[in-house]
């Protein structure tokens, strides 16, 4: 390993089983000044299970602007610095990006030190496509948001990653089915790499009904591997735009006909959302 002095390393940990904790990332903890952990309590039991005794300060989403000083002022007296989260890569739906940002900018180095993420975990086990993809960490907590992001992402062609909670997985499914479409393939992974490891793939609507089977496939911390929607060809330009509104309005309401004519015509959807409003006054 190159030398740690006046270096953060984003480490990766664990996301459930402890075996999966690489020889490096190991020897990185025990070797840095300091280490910056989502959650001292949780992450203390880890470096204690290692063997590590490297001193602890806390850096989560409520203190980490508050800490940025402080880890440059340890970087620039020569010290080195780990920053590690709860499970698997930090950053990922987890905070350090304006730390990171703030040490760059500094002038300071940045390296990885990469291992879990279960994310990509989840997206190399369920058979969907994944040679594009789009990660949304968790989706709005309140149902009217939660949908309007979906509703923003029916149209995606890439495949999609959604982290989720235990108290909102079945929530959740019945909004992709109802937004996004009951056909729509969902690939659930639940409690990657932990004892109770389960991963499923079926249909939107199947995927909430067999949720609300069994009490304990609610449980835990899941990701969601959702289906691209599929690519449209878009329509002859001579197709007149009128006729085509027209004929999107009588199947749908005026903003998803607007939206589906500009994904159509590859015309700005400003432009034909008024077009649509004034073909329906």
């Amino acid at each position: 390993m190159p030398s740690t002095s006046a270096t953060l390393w984003i480490v990766a940990t664990p996301i459930g089983n402890l075996e999966d904790f690489s020889p490096r990332a190991s020897r990185t903890l025990a070797q840095v000044d300091v280490i910056a952990a989502e959650d001292t309590r949780y992450s203390g039991r880890l470096t204690r299970h290692l063997g590590i005794d490297t001193p602890m300060i806390s850096l989560h989403e409520h203190n980490e602007q508050a800490r940025i000083e402080q880890v440059i002022d340890r970087l620039a007296a020569g010290e080195s610095v780990a920053l590690i989260s709860d499970a698997g890569t930090p950053l990922i739906s987890d905070p350090g990006y304006a730390l990171v940002r703030a040490v760059r900018e500094a002038g300071f180095a940045v390296q990885a030190v990469p291992g879990p993420c279960a994310a990509i975990a989840a997206l190399s086990v369920a058979g969907l496509p994944s040679d594009r993809f789009v990660f949304e960490g968790f989706l709005p907590s309140k149902a009217g948001a939660r949908r309007a992001r979906l509703e923003a992402l029916a149209d995606e062609t890439r495949t999609l990653l959604v982290y989720e909670s235990s108290h909102r997985i079945e929530k959740s499914v019945t909004d992709i089915a109802a937004v996004m479409g009951a056909g729509r393939a969902v690939g659930l992974c639940r409690e990657l790499s932990k004892l109770h490891e389960q991963s499923v793939v079926m249909a939107a609507s199947e995927l909430a009904v067999w949720l609300a089977a069994d009490d304990n496939r609610r449980r835990g911390e899941f990701v969601l591997v959702i289906e691209g929607a599929p690519p449209i060809e878009r329509a002859d330009a001579d197709i007149p735009l009128d006729a085509l509104l027209a004929e999107l309005l009588s199947l749908t309401g005026t903003k998803q006909a607007a939206k589906a004519a500009a994904r159509l015509t590859g015309r700005p959807t400003n432009e034909i959302y008024a077009r649509a409003l004034a073909l329906g006054e």
